[in-house]
């Protein structure tokens, strides 16, 4: 079971490729086994060659959460849109939770339930907390602010893991923590710096998304391996729920009827976009799950941290914000950080891997000598 980080969200996925195999970069196939079916957009590309298949795959992931990353930021460019990215995460949370009924529906298992009311309970508000309070940040951070934040969830996780499970942690989890701790203050002195909008509260919440993204992975990993629940049934568990949270905290804060009287006074801008919003993360949360399965985490998130990547520097370009060399160090900064990060958790593969590599490499010039 593999914790995949899938851009405001995160779910498990099953068992992938790779796991108690040898290690490979690009994905392989066997001939003995025989092959998981494979959709995209409901298109069936199981006899794609593997290749094709993480190609089409990957460029997916690119197309869509560019996307979704780009209609967030246009929304929040709306005069008098920054109060109300709670609303915006209510709507978001409708649109998951239909999506994902009818795509339960439309299983031969049907809509069921495998992991307790109370579980989902605990999921949902952990979801509200990690998606509303990124969705609120963007209305006081500059967007790549509050993605490099997003790419960070090792600190607070680290962090928890000491205090709460008294866990220790080697000198690469620390070397790693380090980095990205380092890269997130060259970020946020660049922002004090350069940012006419710059705001503290932007920071609180974004911090707190990362606390609650940092814990609901061991939730969600303890409790689809404990009752076998598929990913489509935590979606629509988690997000309906959630839609009922975030509903009563707009009640109680008294901001449900001025931020549907905003909304509607902006239609396009505001529903138009949000529906596009909504499709683009649902639509890349499955296509993630699907690289997963095809490729295995670790390539995932390689593709994943690209997008991440040219997502921050398309921000740049497409939305008009005072630029510092400050970000482009501190972005390399935190990219060297997760990196030694994923070493760290695939070391053994890695070095087999690379083992491999330089052996082939030393004995191809004995082949030619011999003349093999």
């Amino acid at each position: 079971m593999k914790e995949v980080d899938i851009g405001d969200s995160k779910l498990m996925s099953g068992p992938t490729e790779g796991e108690g195999q040898d290690f490979r970069m690009l994905p392989s196939t066997r001939q003995d086994v025989a092959p998981q079916r494979v959709y995209l957009l409901g298109f069936n590309i199981t006899h794609w060659p593997s290749t094709a298949q993480f190609l089409i795959l990957s460029f997916a992931v690119f197309f869509f959460y560019i996307g979704y990353g780009y209609m967030q930021e246009l929304m929040f460019r709306l005069d008098g849109m920054r109060p109300y990215g709670w609303y915006l995460t209510f709507i978001q949370f409708l649109f998951y939770t239909i999506f994902s009924y009818f795509e339960m529906a439309s299983s031969s298992s049907g809509v069921v339930r495998h992991i307790p009311i109370k579980v989902y309970l605990q999921l949902a508000f952990y979801t509200v907390a990690t998606m509303g309070l990124s969705n609120a940040a963007i209305g006081y951070l500059n967007y790549p602010t509050q993605v490099i934040f997003k790419c960070c969830k090792l600190i607070p996780v680290l962090i928890g893991g000491i205090i709460i499970q008294g866990k220790r942690y080697g000198w690469l989890d620390g070397l790693s923590a380090s980095l990205m701790s380092f890269g997130l203050i060259l970020f946020s002195l660049a922002d004090s710096q350069v940012s006419p909008n710059f705001d503290p509260r932007g920071y609180i919440m974004i911090l707190g998304a990362l606390v609650a993204d940092a814990v609901i992975g061991n939730v969600q990993e303890k409790s689809m391996k404990k009752f076998g629940a598929q990913n489509t049934e935590v979606v629509f568990y988690s997000y309906s729920i959630g839609s009922i949270y975030i509903f009563i905290f707009l009640l109680l804060k008294w901001e449900l009827f001025d931020a549907m009287s905003f909304f509607w006074n902006h239609p396009r801008e505001t529903y138009g976009y949000g529906v596009i919003f909504s499709v683009l993360g649902y639509v890349g949360v499955n296509v993630v799950l699907t690289l997963v399965r095809t490729t295995g985490a670790l390539t995932a998130v390689t593709v994943t941290t690209m997008r991440k990547a040219v997502t921050i520097i398309l921000s740049f370009v497409f939305f008009e914000k005072p630029f510092t060399s400050t970000y482009l160090w501190a972005g390399l900064v935190v990219l060297i950080a997760i990196y030694v990060n994923l070493y760290n958790k695939n070391k053994t593969k890695w070095d087999g891997y690379m083992a491999q590599y330089f052996q082939k490499r030393q004995y191809l010039p004995t082949m030619k000598v011999s003349g093999i």
